[in-house]
């Protein structure tokens, strides 16, 4: 994952916005908080990747966040009301995510319909069937307080001698990839960056990876939300930019008549990035009902507008055909770090929503903007 020069406004900004908060309030960058950042920041991110790639082919989701709670709601009654296991529950809530944005994704290309309007009628329908399924009522991710794989979502730890050997290994495939894409690119007569510029991403990156290590560590570990972000950002970045199905992806949100002229899959492409959606809502759902605590009426509320937000904050196209996981990322961090400020701020909840949507505005002008330019 390279960092480019449209990413470095975003970095300042988001360097900006961590030394407001933690002039205004210290405890920002103590331990306990920067955890707990950590774990909101890897639900918004993740839902974000989902967002990703939606909006790379030029579509759009508004029903993530009405699914966030939906699935989130079917796995806690069948945990709670059906004492099913909670890895088969799991299994089940993200099978039907799956099945459902895939459904939703082929209505949308072989019907022709504006993937607004659906998944704007989506998100009602969703949310009805939310408070259906959980019956307007609380319904608890565990029975009785008891632990289960549910709940360990976002109460589990990773022990930081762990937590070291699995930098290590990953700082080592991260080498591994490297070296082995330059040098595909040099055998195909591809132009390469210099050595030195690639020796500095990798830097950096070890750097990044051995900080955040240790100030997890310095709290109870590496907490379990941040590890399902590592991996699911690793999958759509393996997907976007070393398959076939990503250079379609791109492929289409820059110029549809051409991709179709060219030959692309564009409907089974399409459904292909609904149906990764789908399972990305589903674990998203998971993290942020366990990280709630149980299933409630508000479990999803405005999600999928911090995952649009964090996308065209890092880059992404509404139009589609450009974006990059480490803009996404970027962007995600900075509305999770805005949020988590203004909690510790005691910020009211109005100024909050005031704040998100001059943030989705901003984003929106920029990409407008910068649009215009290119």
């Amino acid at each position: 994952m390279s960092f480019r020069f449209r990413e470095l406004p975003i970095a300042i900004a988001l360097l900006a916005i961590v030394v407001f908060f933690a002039i205004k309030e210290p405890a920002f960058l103590g331990a306990r908080n920067l955890s707990m950042l950590a774990t909101e920041l890897s639900i918004t991110a993740t839902l974000a990747m989902g967002m990703l790639l939606i909006l790379l082919p030029g579509h759009i989701d508004l029903s993530a966040g009405s699914g966030v709670g939906l699935l989130g709601g079917i796995a806690s009654v069948l945990v709670f009301h059906h004492q099913l296991p909670a890895p088969a529950a799991l299994g089940l809530g993200l099978l039907c995510g799956v099945l459902i944005w895939m459904a939703m994704g082929a209505f949308i290309v072989r019907e022709r319909m504006p993937s607004f309007i659906v998944t704007l009628g989506a998100l009602l329908i969703f949310k009805g069937l939310f408070w259906l399924v959980i019956d307007n009522a609380t319904v608890p991710v565990a029975p009785g307080g008891q632990s289960n794989l549910y709940s360990l979502l976002t109460t589990y730890y990773l022990p930081q001698r762990f937590g070291w050997l699995l930098a290590v290994i990953l700082v080592a495939a991260l080498i591994f990839t490297t070296i082995s894409a330059r040098k595909r690119r040099l055998e195909n007569g591809f132009a390469v960056g210099s050595k030195e510029m690639a020796f500095l991403r990798l830097f950096i990156t070890a750097q990044t990876i051995a900080l955040f290590v240790l100030i997890t560590g310095q709290f109870r570990g590496i907490p379990l939300p941040s590890l399902i972000l590592g991996v699911v950002t690793m999958i759509v970045y393996a997907v976007t930019q070393h398959t076939t199905l990503g250079r379609h992806l791109y492929a289409i949100g820059g110029n549809t008549e051409a991709a179709f002229v060219s030959g692309v899959p564009m409907k089974r492409t399409v459904i292909a990035a609904y149906s990764g959606m789908g399972a990305i809502v589903a674990i998203t759902g998971f993290m942020q009902t366990a990280y709630a605590g149980s299933s409630t009426t508000t479990v999803g509320d405005l999600m999928e507008l911090d995952a649009v937000a964090a996308c065209v904050i890092g880059g992404v196209s509404l139009r589609g055909g450009r974006g990059t996981v480490l803009g996404v990322l970027l962007g995600a961090l900075i509305i999770a770090c805005l949020l988590n400020g203004m909690t510790l701020m005691s910020v009211p909840p109005e100024r909050k929503f005031i704040a998100r949507g001059v943030v989705l505005i901003l984003a929106v002008w920029m990409d407008m903007r910068l649009s215009r330019r290119a």
